[in-house]
């Protein structure tokens, strides 16, 4: 998370573009991309330069030579291209060279026409109109160091916090540290392959690769995974194509180089995916309500049901080779619904698969643009079944105040839920009473696959002596005494 300086930059920049009229802020999140891509080219570019230059090795790079279809216009600006002179120009020359050069090379990254991001680039439009405006913006964020990822990484998240302030666009971004609990949860081996199909602005995909590199940066050693990496590795589905060149300029930010990144609707007919992945890692739409008629049939075996986030587990379990293990974002309906096609559901999951654990989490994760309380689904998909026990945890607190204002606090569940889970053997003994604890798969059943917390959860009473009411109106009195003998008091200094 940012603060100080960086942040205060950032929302200058932000009122910068807002005062010019851009007052939406998925297309000025989408301005500001444009510009931290090409800042970050340049310094990829840089980078690989020097370490060529160290090892005495030719480096041919995305500048290094001219495309032949340039105009002439093209080739005079083509040096004033990367970032280190682009930066430097006055005002109008700028924007000419972003318009007429910059911006169509980024579209098609080159040439490479295939690229997620060159994709969904080509109905894009760079709509930073006035000179004065792009240098200002283009001086603050030179001025802003990007070289430490997780420093890229928290101004990228800052600037997708700014979609909480307009609703209407429909884009709700799951907080970036429930999304990195949910990868350590899950911890990412360089074999897997991993898919959202509801990836937004690919949260999940980007914490996957950044976990990875953390905590197995020998990968890009391996010729043949960090070909997987970079590959096929990760897979992300949305309907909507401003959050697609989001995702995709977002993975690349984080040095994925080639996502699979598609328009599509997940839970369609056009997708025919099955048993393809190892690992879902997701935040499905909650309140949606589809026809019969636009689902595939496939996800109606299971429950037939017009809920999204029913017909996207059912989804979940079509996608994932057997042995594939998802952890995903439910609304907590899912996890009680006394409908047909919720116990449907729950009853596939257990009866037929493994389901491992429901962490339960409060209402306010999700504040201020939507109240809803949640839970986190972690099973296997097995198709033979394996549910013995399921753990529960009692989410209370998550860093953060649980109201509008989301402001840091002490305390955090977090760290205390990634140790459990990676240490369930000692989770056998606790008791009902405490924030953790296991529940028979058996029991579950008894009670009709019902995965609320609060229906096996026991609450510990202790009993509290008052005083009686004699001694009460006796407190009272001394207390009125005390009063009446300070004003007595008072009044003698008057």
């Amino acid at each position: 998370m940012i603060t100080g300086e960086i942040k205060n930059k950032i929302d200058g920049i932000w009122t910068t573009l807002w005062t010019e009229g851009n007052t939406n802020p998925l297309t000025n999140i989408e301005q500001l991309t444009y510009l931290l891509f090409i800042k970050g080219l340049d310094e990829s570019e840089l980078r690989k330069e020097k370490d060529a230059a160290f090892l005495g090795l030719e480096h041919t790079g995305i500048f290094s030579e001219m495309p032949a279809d340039l105009t002439d216009i093209q080739k005079e600006y083509w040096p004033k291209m990367r970032w280190t002179q682009f930066k430097q120009l006055p005002a109008e020359e700028m924007h000419q060279v972003m318009i007429t050069t910059i911006f169509p090379f980024i579209k098609t990254l080159g040439g490479k026409e295939d690229s997620a991001f060159s994709k969904y680039m080509k109905d894009a439009s760079f709509m930073i109109n006035k000179p004065a405006t792009l240098q200002k913006v283009v001086t603050a964020l030179d001025s802003i160091s990007m070289e430490d990822r997780d420093t890229q990484g928290d101004i990228y998240e800052y600037l997708l916090s700014k979609l909480q302030t307009s609703g209407t666009n429909g884009q709700f971004r799951t907080p970036r540290h429930i999304i990195n609990m949910i990868v350590e949860l899950m911890k990412p081996t360089p074999e897997d392959t991993i898919i959202d199909p509801a990836m937004g602005s690919a949260g999940f995909l980007v914490s996957a690769s950044e976990y990875l590199r953390k905590n197995h940066n020998d990968l890009f050693l391996v010729q043949g995974l960090k070909e997987h990496f970079h590959n096929t590795m990760f897979y992300g589905n949305d309907m909507d194509t401003t959050m697609l060149r989001i995702g995709a300029m977002n993975m690349m930010l984080h040095g994925v180089d080639a996502p699979n990144i598609e328009y599509r609707d997940s839970l369609s007919e056009d997708n025919k995916d099955a048993e393809k992945y190892t690992l879902v890692l997701a935040n499905p739409p909650f309140t949606g309500s589809l026809d019969y008629e636009s689902v595939s049939n496939d996800l109606l075996k299971i429950a037939k049901t017009k809920k999204t986030e029913l017909l996207f587990l059912s989804l979940f379990l079509r996608i994932l080779k057997p042995g594939g293990r998802a952890a995903v974002i439910v609304p907590d309906g899912v996890l009680f619904g006394s409908s047909n096609a919720h116990k449907a559901i729950r009853k596939e999951i257990i009866d037929n698969n493994k389901l491992e654990a429901i962490i339960s989490m409060p209402s306010g994760v999700f504040k201020p643009y939507a109240g809803v309380s949640t839970g986190i689904m972690i099973f296997t998909k097995t198709g033979t079944g394996g549910t013995d026990k399921v753990w529960f945890y009692d989410m209370k607190a998550d860093g953060f105040t649980l109201n509008d204002h989301r402001t840091p606090i002490g305390e955090n569940d977090i760290p205390d839920i990634v140790s459990r889970f990676n240490n369930l053997q000692d989770e056998i003994e606790r008791k009902r009473t405490e924030q953790s604890f296991f529940v028979p798969a058996d029991e579950i059943r008894m009670q009709e696959y019902d995965l609320s917390i609060n229906k096996y959860k026991k609450i510990k009473y202790e009993q509290i002596q008052y005083n009686t009411p004699q001694n009460i109106i006796l407190t009272i009195e001394e207390l009125e005494k005390d009063i009446i003998s300070n004003l007595s008091l008072l009044k003698e200094l008057i």
